[in-house]
């Protein structure tokens, strides 16, 4: 038997692996919950959680303190919650850019989202440019130096009427340079040590300001371009085929391709503005997700969003322990993790390749 049908043969079925993977999403939010400078035991969490659901609060009886409920509830459960989106959105958002620029390698900051995040958002922090945006300025800030960048990065990339990959990618990685450098001078430029910082720590992604009131955006964009990408899967098997093939076999190229950099940008923008610049996930997961499996983007999707999620949160947990009281930044942990991690699943698929 040939190596790759026996590796199909072997592979468990998509149910399954949703199935298995919702069950240890849902032990993460309960022990992830629990786990902190003051920790919180599984089982007080859960009864917690439970006694929040309608028909259960009437049947347990309370055995922990305030402090427990609102470590849980106010603290934890929102960041564990945001983490869950935010690695979703992160893992989905790399499939649908790598399928965009048919290579694995690519990531959703190809197009210098991130770097246009950043720089509106620091400015934001460092100089009040966005402060009449209110409470959420941050959010809103990065979120708008997204949307410009990706506007004008599209917009540099269409050739007589038409996308050009290539100058898409170009283009993407001289925007994204040019904001880098416009995010280096506003933070020498900064008027004082303690905001740098800050603007610093948030660059370098983290959860730590999570809050009910953010989850709502990035969780509607989430499930609206999962689905609309989950209606698009077969075009997006086709479009790794090359443009004239999949144009031969009816894939409208050309209005897919618009479609994934629009979907691509808003779910980058999104999560950049909750949770600041957290990078790998969107390049590892999807990877990973094609070795557990394969290609389907029909699986790959649900799949990838599932484990994108877990492994943000666990890294948030790493995170939030290893030095605690303080905590370091999750994008430095998650390259941290994600770099070694990532080159061994590429030698062990190389191998199984020979």
């Amino acid at each position: 038997m040939k190596p790759g049908l026996r590796q199909r043969l072997s592979r468990p079925s998509l149910g399954l692996v949703v199935c298995l993977l919702s069950a240890l999403a849902v032990l993460t939010l309960v022990l992830a919950t629990g786990l902190g400078p003051v920790s919180v035991s599984p089982m007080a969490t859960l009864n917690i959680l439970l006694s929040r659901l309608p028909g259960f609060g009437a049947l347990l009886t309370p055995s922990w303190d305030a402090l427990e409920e609102n470590i849980v509830l106010g603290l934890r459960l929102p960041r564990v919650c945001l983490g869950m989106v935010v690695g979703a959105s992160l893992a989905v958002c790399g499939v649908a850019m790598q399928a965009l620029v048919r290579n694995s390698l690519a990531d959703p900051f190809v197009l210098g989202v991130s770097n246009g995040a950043a720089a509106f958002a620091t400015l934001g922090m460092l100089f009040g440019a966005f402060s009449f945006l209110g409470t959420y300025s941050l959010s809103i800030s990065a979120f708008l130096g997204a949307a410009v960048t990706i506007v004008f990065v599209y917009s540099l990339s269409r050739v007589r009427g038409r996308l050009n990959i290539t100058q898409l990618l170009l283009t993407g990685v001289a925007i994204s340079m040019v904001m880098e450098g416009v995010t280096s001078i506003i933070k020498l430029s900064a008027p004082n040590a303690l905001g740098l910082h800050n603007a610093e720590f948030w660059m370098s992604g983290s959860l730590a300001g999570a809050k009910w009131a953010y989850l709502t955006l990035p969780l509607v964009v989430l499930l609206v371009c999962l689905a609309v990408l989950m209606l698009n899967h077969r075009g997006l098997n086709l479009l790794l085929l090359g443009d004239e093939s999949a144009g031969a076999l009816g894939v409208p190229v050309r209005r897919l391709q618009t479609l994934l950099v629009l979907i691509s940008s808003l779910m980058a923008g999104v999560t950049i503005a909750v949770s600041g610049c957290i990078g790998f996930v969107g390049l590892m997961v999807p990877h990973f997700t094609r070795l557990l499996v394969g290609g389907d983007h029909k699986k790959v999707l649900p799949v990838a969003a599932l484990l994108g999620g877990i492994l943000v949160v666990w890294v948030d947990v790493v995170a939030r322990l290893l030095i605690a009281p303080e905590e370091l930044p999750v994008g430095v942990l998650a390259a941290v993790i994600g770099g070694p991690t990532f080159i061994w699943l590429l030698r062990k698929n190389g191998r199984a390749r020979d």
